[in-house]
This record gives structure tokens, C-alpha cells and sequence, in this order.
């Protein structure tokens, strides 16, 4: 017999063409799509979709043995995932960004509803799912075409066909034919190569953002972005340590998702590289303090 929760309101219920986690008692999680009369095979035994479409989150479906003989006594959780199951779950070709990795992309980016974005190395489409949720309007350029046509899929699963997404099979590396972007996001090997681009393509003020697996790699990065136009350049990683809380026993998880990428952000500023020159040259002929002729050439320009 299923168990579950009463029903409340019928436009909460779940529906088939839905996708849905299962959840064991020991916290294993199984991502379905329903369909009227499909089934679900698990190590509990089957669990037959059309117990749970209809049903409200937070029921529970019984597994049926194989034979249908009897029933298991093993019941399965019903949720719907987050952002963050489906993108741990969903099929990918390419290592995704992780979501610790992603909620800090989307502050430290600032994305925002309407933000026009340019993703180089969309990958598997995790980064373009979560630029999307934020409402941004994305467009993508992957290099490699069965990695677009993935990220293109798990997108249009997630929001159907009417989302604000195009994936172009195009090297960024040979340059951006976009203009007013208010984003760049990289998740790319030598994204120092993308910065003359991206000078043309972000509009004032606008923020650039990448990804990298290696320090040498950023520290590459942040050298190009002190020969350009940009400022206030930061680098940072997302160390994840969860806590195990049970009555008084109360400690650190034995295991944590540590270092996955370095983070690095930067604006663009119009003139910076022409600020910064004159600056340097004030400070070779100059006779009085650093600090005073920093100080100086700024000014001369403003």
C-alpha cells in the first residue's frame, strides 16, 4: 500500500513527464522521469510510477518484489531534486562545476534577471543552469559539439523548450562577436587568452569570470588581467565541511568536498591600462613619495 501525505492542492501534485528523487534509508538518491505505468528498479525491489503521480511531496512508495508476489517492507522518500541534485545527477560528458562552486559564481559574478551572459566551455550545462535559474539570458560557446548538444539537452529538461539559451560550436580563443555583455564566464585552460576579446564585448563596469583546476594556471590569468583593462581582480576557492550533529556528539565530518577550482573575478574599467602607465612613469622621475605620485598621475587623469 503506498503511504502518503494527504492532498492539499492539486496543481502540487506531482505529474508525470516530472523528474523526481527516490531516497533510501540510507540516503542513496535515484533521479526518474515519470511516465503513466513505467517502472523503477532498485536493490529495494520495483517502484511503479503511477503510485507516485498524483501524490504531494513527502510520500513514500512501497517496492514491490520482483515476482509480485508480496511487497517489501523497504519504502522509498518522494522529493522533487533541487538545482543541485540535478546537476549532480544529470548525464554529462564533462566534469561539472560543483554547487558549492556555482553559488559562489553566482555572487561573486553578480548575476542578475536580464544579465547578458557569454559562457566559454558550457561542458555538461551546470554553469548555464545556474545563470539561467538567476534569470539571466546565456549564450554559450563550446568547442566541442557533443558537449554542446549535452548541455543544450540537460537544459531543456530542466526548463523546456522556452529558455533563454543558444550554444555555438566556436572557439572563444578566435574571438567574440557579441557586445554589451554584461558577463563573461570561463571555464576554460588559458582563459588570458580571452581578455583582448572580452575588452571589446563587456560593457563598462561589467565582470569576468573563471575557472580553473591549478594555481599556475591562475596565477597566468591574473598576470594578463594587471597588463589590461580590468580592476579589482580577487581569487578565491570554496572549501565545503559539513558537521556531524547527533545529541551530544557533535564534530567535524570525517570527509569534505576541499579544493575543486580557483574562482577568479575582475571588472572591467575603460582606461585603466592608460591610468596605470601614467602612473608608473610619474613614479620613475619622481622626487617625492610613491604614495604622492600614485596619487598625482591618478588625478591628472581624472
Amino acid at each position: 500500500m503506498n503511504v502518503a501525505i494527504p492532498e492539499e492542492d492539486d496543481a502540487r501534485n506531482i505529474q508525470a513527464g516530472e523528474r523526481i528523487l527516490l531516497i533510501d534509508s540510507k540516503d542513496r538518491r535515484y533521479l526518474i522521469t515519470l511516465a503513466a505505468s513505467g517502472m523503477f528498479s532498485t536493490h529495494a525491489g520495483i517502484v511503479h510510477h503511477d503510485e507516485i503521480i498524483g501524490q504531494l511531496e513527502g510520500c513514500e512508495v512501497v517496492a514491490h518484489q520482483r515476482d509480485e508476489s508480496r511487497k517489501s517492507t523497504r519504502v522509498l522518500l518522494v522529493l522533487r531534486p533541487t538545482l543541485s541534485d540535478l546537476i549532480l545527477k544529470m548525464p554529462r560528458g564533462a566534469q561539472v562545476i560543483y554547487p558549492k562552486d556555482l553559488g559562489a559564481i553566482l555572487m561573486a559574478a553578480d548575476l542578475f534577471p536580464g544579465a547578458k551572459v557569454l559562457e566559454a566551455g558550457v561542458g555538461s550545462g551546470a554553469l548555464s543552469m545556474a545563470a539561467l535559474r538567476a534569470g539571466c539570458i546565456v549564450r554559450g560557446y563550446e568547442i566541442r559539439e557533443d558537449f554542446a548538444n549535452r548541455a543544450l539537452a540537460n537544459v531543456r529538461d530542466l526548463f523546456g523548450e522556452g529558455a533563454s539559451y543558444v550554444v555555438e560550436v566556436r572557439d572563444v580563443y578566435e574571438g567574440i562577436d557579441e557586445r554589451g555583455l554584461d558577463r563573461i564566464l570561463l571555464d576554460l585552460p588559458e582563459p588570458w587568452r580571452v581578455l583582448d576579446h572580452a575588452r571589446n564585448a563587456l560593457v563598462p563596469g561589467g565582470i569576468i569570470c573563471a575557472y580553473l583546476p591549478s594555481i599556475n594556471q591562475t596565477a597566468e590569468f591574473r598576470s594578463a588581467l594587471d597588463r589590461g583593462d580590468y580592476e579589482f581582480a580577487e581569487t578565491f576557492e570554496i572549501l565545503r565541511r559539513t558537521w556531524h550533529i547527533e545529541g551530544r556528539s557533535v564534530r567535524p565530518d570525517h570527509r569534505m568536498v576541499a579544493h575543486t577550482g580557483f574562482l577568479t573575478t575582475a571588472r572591467r574599467v575603460p582606461g585603466r591600462t592608460r591610468r596605470r602607465r601614467a602612473a608608473d612613469t610619474a613614479l620613475e622621475g619622481a622626487s617625492f613619495s610613491s604614495d604622492e605620485a600614485v596619487a598625482n598621475a591618478f588625478e591628472s587623469e581624472i
